[in-house]
């Protein structure tokens, strides 16, 4: 009995989408397909295995958010957003077969040895995990393990041809969402957050407060980066933004029908000036927000084009825990624009990105071209804004690759980088606390000598990076501002390293640029 539930309910999921033949007539089909390899194959198969094929089988004629869940990774999905685990510390997608890292978790395992977004894990202790079709548990429970333990990751990333390895020491991993807020200037408040989970909206009040206390009247929302995550946490920060009875999404769907999202009208900040920051990776819940805020005119919206993750699932659980997480409906901004860019069989989704920058998009706004069909207009002020897929930003910033030289890429790409800071700082921690009694004085006064880029190059020597005049001169002033927020990071927090980093972030120079206009 428990068989045949489990393929009606995936028969019905395929047949929803066919409609071509009765759902007695295919069910039938599948059951005697299932029923004469399950009794006839030459060797013996197991039942949950051809049912969990034939799901995922159907699954993938679908859309690329379809998806099915064993019960143990609907576990760790759900640990992503709810809770704390034991593990080295990533958000990934499996992407054709490989593990693609998404961000690392700030301060987390990865992040500290120096794997970043981008980075694909091939191997992990010695053994390969990409191109060998192995089942995406198999690979979590590789990576996962009990805190202090080691596991060595072979990763390759672009830029570089060989493979680099990372020791890293699974620990505790924290699941705060948001990864820093401080003031720029006297009234500029900056919140950079990583991904929308369950505690996102408070964590977003609790900084809010703070920066209100401290004078912000005006406010840079840091999207980038940024892959989305709960629904609920997307509209709940809307509506921090938004008048009462504004819509901030609306969803709709074949069997769905239409369903939307209103602000209450007690937010936090309905008043004072928003700049949204987006990019490429912005996805999901980071579209939703700003979209929303777009189409209201109530916020600026800064960077490029963001991802385009606009379906949404719906869970159809089955009685061992595993889960369809199925597509029914699309996610619309409140002006009618589909935030799903395209997909099917003609198109190469998951090289979405990488087509944009051939197309020379990520680097020159009269590279994006719209149909005329996909111009809208915002719900206040009638500007022009466009659907076909993401969020189009108001002010476009190409992206800046100057001063990221090929022997910086191989500093970042080994660890170099992280490791030099560390090494100064257990040096020198006592001369630094003595010297700099806040951030600010630091900020003002601290240089990076010639010590400290003495142990850059002697870390890089050790792992026969070969030194290249040219290029280390070239990302010289990139070098030391890493190197001088590292500082800052270990001395104090997080947000005292975005500070100076962000200094170079030339999608937040735009942005302060915009909301001081």
């Amino acid at each position: 009995m428990k068989r045949k539930y489990v393929i009606a309910a995936a028969m019905a999921a395929c047949v929803a989408v066919s409609g071509q033949r009765g759902i007695e007539e295919q069910l039938q089909k599948l059951l005697i397909a299932e029923s004469a390899i399950s009794q006839l194959y030459v060797e013996p198969v197991s039942d949950s295995v051809l049912v969990e094929s034939a799901v995922k089988g159907m699954l993938e004629k679908l859309d690329p958010h379809s998806t099915y869940l064993t019960p143990k990774e609907v576990q760790d999905s759900n640990e992503s957003l709810n809770g704390n685990f034991d593990g080295i510390g990533i958000q990934f997608n499996m992407v054709q077969d490989t593990l693609y890292v998404v961000q690392p978790v700030v301060d987390g395992p990865s992040e500290k040895v120096g794997i970043i977004a981008g980075d694909r894990i091939v191997t992990v202790n010695d053994t390969s995990i990409a191109g060998v079709k192995m089942k995406e548990d198999a690979i979590k429970s590789r990576l996962r393990g009990p805190k202090g333990t080691h596991v060595k990751l072979g990763i390759l990333r672009h830029g570089i041809e060989e493979l680099i390895y990372f020791d890293v020491v699974r620990d505790k991993i924290p699941l705060n969402t948001i990864d820093a807020h401080y003031m720029i200037g006297s009234d500029i408040g900056y919140v950079k957050i990583a991904s929308f989970g369950a505690t996102t909206l408070q964590e977003f009040k609790d900084a809010l407060a703070e920066l209100k206390a401290k004078g912000m009247k005006s406010l840079i929302v840091d999207l980038q980066d940024n892959g989305g995550g709960y629904l609920t946490a997307a509209t709940g920060m809307a509506n921090e933004f938004l008048q009462r009875d504004q819509l901030i999404v609306y969803t709709e769907g074949r069997s769905a029908g239409r369903s939307g999202f209103k602000a209450s009208g007690d937010g936090g900040f309905k008043e004072g000036k928003v700049v949204v920051l987006i990019d490429e990776y912005s996805a999901s819940a980071s579209e939703i927000l700003s979209g929303a805020l777009q189409d209201w005119d109530r916020a600026a919206i800064v960077g490029r084009r963001s991802f385009g993750k606009g379906l949404v699932q719906r869970p159809v659980d089955f009685p061992d825990g595993s889960v369809i997480r199925l597509t029914v409906a699309k996610y619309f901004t409140p002006s009618g624009r589909c935030i799903q860019k395209p997909y099917g069989d003609d198109v190469k989704y998951s090289d979405d990105i990488v087509e944009r920058l051939h197309r020379g998009e990520l680097m020159n706004q009269d590279s994006i071209h719209f149909a005329d069909s996909l111009k809208y207009k915002t719900l206040v002020e009638g500007r022009t804004v466009y659907g076909g897929g993401g969020i189009m930003p108001d002010y476009f910033v190409p992206l800046d690759t100057t001063q990221i030289t090929p022997y910086y890429r191989l500093l970042s790409a080994r660890g170099v980088i992280l490791q030099s800071s560390i090494a100064y700082v257990d040096a020198h921690r006592k001369q630094l606390e003595r010297k700099f009694k806040t951030f600010r004085d630091y900020d003002e006064k601290f240089t990076i000598d010639k010590e400290y880029l003495d142990i850059v190059r002697k870390k890089a020597d050790a792992l026969k990076i070969e030194f290249k005049e040219d290029e280390y001169e070239e990302c010289l002033p990139l070098l030391e501002m890493q190197l001088k927020a590292l500082v800052a990071r270990n001395l104090w927090t997080i947000n005292e390293y975005y500070s100076i980093i962000g200094r170079r972030d030339p999608i937040l120079k735009k942005g302060i640029e915009v909301i001081t206009q």
